[in-house]
């Protein structure tokens, strides 16, 4: 059987536009417009203009924007603080199976990558994200073991060398040289994770960063080691410890990942939106109200607990308490949905909210894989003895369970206008025409000017 970085590699090279599905190809403008979105929300999330003022410090330059502020920076620098903005706030879509989120790497690389190469159309930017997302998503739904790196930023960085490779044309040795490269400076522990900090959206930004950095360095003939995955010291034996390469390698060119990526519609993580989905169905049918719960207790696969399994601390910051089902879940009852206001001081010091979160557990089911996010079980008691009860199959935005495009425009407008900088609502608008029709633009440079 052939290494399975060659197989990555024979994807990247092989693949052209006309192979693309209907599916693919707008799922990814879908997913384009979503993440551009969450990224200009993103720069007034906490401690972005601290990582804007270090990044500025390691030198200006002219070949990418950031996206939402207008800083001009070195395509590397600008994919780093896209990237981190984008994840910041827990809103960027995710490939479930996989545990990836894909586009966060992928597209901040690519819209630098291509903007300091110029001349890039919006044809040449879908193939290049869609190869990107196999990439990294393949590597992920190999993995058979509980997260302890960070897959979005460690196999992210892979999918961030294949999508810039293809738009730098590197041939097959140099990108399979990228791919090595890339490993080369593969990070992110689930630490961050654990500990609540904004570190998390960090490591997602510097794995874009190290993507384009690895291109650079292969396009430039530098060499490096090819066992990348299954070598002794390889991602799969290092990274995740157990691994099956089969299925997810052999649907290459026949299932495009990127159609299986999905929204989320809450500035949390992702892992708590089956809940939030649960609660908000029992609070539709009536016969529910906060002031009448006793306990809720949510019962979820053990990477659920894991993920979002956290209890509320009363000093905790936003980037915690987007990782806590207690917290949300407690928010969820009280206001009916969750919004990034809700992750404001304010909010996370809210008594109700707080009496209610400490009512609030999850508890692991019997569910043997390790990488499920569903099903999931939403138990309400009453304060009377009564029980609520509400099973969420698909996770609300996911491929079986989507938003409607009114649902996903909306969210689209709430970002755009949630920035650091106030920007126009009529070239919001603009955008949004302008990726409903991504694939006859000849040149992705007016997108570039509209989100600057």
């Amino acid at each position: 059987m052939t290494d399975p970085i060659q197989r990555l590699a024979e994807h990247v090279m092989a693949a052209r536009w006309q192979d693309l599905s209907e599916g693919a190809v707008n799922a990814a403008k879908t997913f384009v417009l979503d993440s551009l979105g969450v990224c200009v929300s993103g720069t007034a999330a906490p401690f972005a203009d601290r990582a804007q003022a270090a990044v500025a410090r390691w030198g200006g330059g002219d070949e990418a924007t950031a996206i939402g502020i207008g800083m001009r920076l070195p395509a590397p620098s600008a994919a780093l603080l896209n990237a981190l903005h984008m994840h910041n706030q827990e809103f960027d879509c995710v490939h479930e199976p996989a545990v990836v989120h894909p586009m966060t790497t992928i597209l901040s690389s690519s819209l630098a990558v291509a903007e300091r190469r110029g001349g890039i159309s919006g044809r040449d930017l879908i193939l290049a994200l869609t190869l990107g997302v196999d990439v990294a998503t393949t590597i992920g739904m190999a993995a058979r073991s509980p997260l302890k790196f960070f897959r979005p930023a460690t196999a992210g960085v892979f999918g961030v060398a294949a999508a810039a490779a293809r738009i730098e044309k590197l041939g097959r040795g140099a990108l399979i040289d990228a791919f090595g490269l890339a490993y080369c400076q593969a990070a992110g522990s689930m630490q961050a994770h654990d500990e609540g900090k904004p570190t998390l959206a960090l490591q997602i930004g510097m794995a874009a960063r190290a993507g384009i950095n690895a291109v650079d360095l292969a396009a430039a003939g530098f060499p490096a080691p090819h066992q990348v995955l299954e070598g002794p010291f390889g991602y799969f034996p290092l990274m995740e410890g157990d691994w099956e390469i089969e299925p997810a390698f052999s649907e290459l060119g026949k299932v495009w990942r990127i159609a299986q990526i999905s929204h989320k519609p809450f500035p949390s993580g992702r892992a708590t939106h089956a809940g939030i989905d649960g609660i908000q169905r029992l609070l539709r049918r009536g016969d529910l109200a906060a002031a009448a719960v006793g306990r809720v207790t949510l019962i979820a696969p053990p990477l659920i607990h894991q993920l979002v399994g956290r209890p509320y601390r009363p000093d905790m910051e936003a980037t915690y308490a987007r990782l806590s089902f207690p917290y949300v879940g407690a928010v969820t009852l009280v206001k009916g949905t969750v919004a990034v206001d809700d992750f404001a001081p304010a909010s996370l010091a809210d008594g109700a909210i707080a009496d209610l979160a400490a009512r609030i557990e999850v508890v692991v089911d019997d569910n043997p894989d390790q990488n499920a996010l569903a099903p999931q079980t939403v138990r309400v008691q009453l304060k009377c003895g009564e029980v609520r009860e509400e099973r969420v199959e698909d996770m609300i935005g996911s491929p079986h369970n989507p938003l409607t495009r009114e649902q996903h425009l909306a969210k689209f407008r709430r970002c755009w206008r949630s920035g650091v900088r106030p920007l126009d609502p009529a070239s919001g608008e603009r955008l949004i025409g302008l990726i409903d029709r991504l694939d006859d633009l000849s040149d992705i440079g007016e997108i570039i000017e509209l989100v600057a």
